[in-house]
């Protein structure tokens, strides 16, 4: 019965790994920063600072003293590219030695390309005072490993999709002064894959599956200080208490390892994704050019374990470190119409040495953003904006293992290499005021 139990809690912990995957693609661990086409060409560097709907999701004192409504739609491409290579990997099975993985070495672009959307509208209800609503998907992705891949015990498919839909309130409290909060209302849809090791090499691996979905709640409030050449703004995005209920199915586990295909229904898994504290600054240096810088600090400590509920009613340590990021850029007006910008972007990953898999093959990276805006009539702004985002060669390490705690403890020591990884990210949308 405790292989039954233990089989089943590996699942669970795919589950948190898969989160982490985005890496590859955005702006830090699992976080997806693309939620603006105009933020993307200058490496999202004065967001929190800028108004209007297009800064709604980095802080809702953005549409505080709008005077007329507003609206943006963004649509973000991604490209991921990079090699996961297995260094030395071994399995030890039941009474047998350590022996390599076995499998593909190499496994070329894991993360499938992607469109990420977004959208947002805002309406002044007085001249101090207006409400608007933020739908955005911070965390969407989907991996496909070949089913031989040499890291298939840890990351095989995942696909996660989130909805995260925001109103908000913003106030000119004073000519200088706005001020906003905001609901984030989470939805969060995962499906989740991977192999599982049968007692012998010679046997087919057994496989499973995990699906769960839910609703969850976080706020966001922020502030910003105007006058005729800066914006500073300071907000807040909490943390969310996430809650995935679904189904658990193990299948094609033989012999000895047999009673351990179950399916379970209504299996959960709680987590948390983390706050951010995001400080931003525009200063106007000419009258055609706008200095910008932007710092994000993650408490990604908050993702320091996963909770599992009944039947399995355990805990898995994640042990994820706070991180940060830090981007400057400009926006220069080359006509009374069109505005040309560019930034660059720093962050550094949450994920340590020793602690990293197949599924969060995260790094340090380095993002360089180019961009433009085209006044296309008094009342429509056209943006695009492109992103190279370079990381850093990693190690992957973190052991792992199947059936923990009973006889039939399969451990495996990773050893593999993130290398030759990078990102193309271009997005297009459109402002409209009316």
């Amino acid at each position: 019965m405790l292989l039954r139990t233990k089989a089943p809690l590996l699942a669970v912990t795919a589950l948190v790994s898969a989160f982490g995957f985005e890496s590859a693609a955005s702006a830090n661990a699992f976080y997806l920063q693309a939620q603006s086409a105009r933020g993307t060409g200058r490496a999202f560097s004065g967001e929190a600072a800028d108004t209007g709907a297009a800064s709604l999701w980095w802080n809702p004192a953005a549409i505080a003293g709008i005077r007329d409504g507003s609206a943006a739609i963004a649509a973000t491409a991604i490209r991921p590219k990079g090699d996961v290579i297995d260094n030395g990997t071994v399995i030890r099975r039941p009474g047998q030695p350590f022996a390599p993985v076995g499998g593909n070495r190499v496994s070329s672009d894991p993360i499938n390309n992607g469109i990420v959307p977004s959208g947002s509208i805002a309406y002044p209800l007085t001249d101090r005072i207006a409400v608007g609503v933020a739908v955005t998907s911070p965390f969407s992705f989907t991996t496909n490993y070949e089913a031989n891949s040499w890291a298939r015990y840890s990351a095989d498919k995942t696909r996660l999709r989130t909805i995260d839909i925001q109103p908000s309130i913003g106030i000119a409290v004073t000519d200088w002064l706005r001020v906003g909060g905001a609901l984030n209302v989470e939805y969060t849809d995962a499906t989740l894959n991977n192999a599982l090791p049968n007692v012998s090499a010679a046997l087919p691996d057994g496989f499973q599956e995990l699906k769960g979905d839910g609703w969850d709640f976080g706020w966001t409030a922020g502030v910003q200080l105007h006058n005729d050449f800066a914006t500073v703004g300071v907000s807040y995005k909490s943390s969310i208490r996430h809650k995935l209920k679904g189904t658990l199915d193990i299948t094609g586990l033989v012999g000895p390892l047999a009673g351990s295909n179950v399916s379970i229904d209504g299996a959960t898994a709680s987590f948390n994704t983390p706050g951010q504290v995001i400080v931003a600054g525009r200063f106007r240096a000419t009258n055609a050019l706008t200095l910008n810088a932007q710092v994000v600090a993650y408490n990604w400590s908050k993702f320091d374990t996963i909770d599992l509920g009944a039947p399995l009613n355990t805990a898995i340590p994640e042990n994820y470190r706070d991180s940060w990021s830090l981007a400057g850029g400009f926006d220069y007006d080359i006509t009374p119409k069109a505005t040309l910008r560019a930034g660059i972007q720093r962050a550094k990953t949450p994920t340590q040495n020793g602690l990293r898999d197949a599924r969060v093959p995260d790094s340090n990276r380095w993002t360089y953003a180019a961009g433009a805006s085209y006044q296309l009539t008094s009342h429509i702004a056209l943006d695009a904006g492109a992103n190279y985002i370079d990381f850093s060669d990693a190690k992957i390490d973190r052991a792992t293992g199947a059936y923990v705690g009973s006889a039939a403890f399969t451990p495996i020591v990773t050893n593999g290499l993130l290398k030759n990884a990078h990102a193309i990210e271009a997005s297009l949308g459109a402002r409209v005021s009316f």
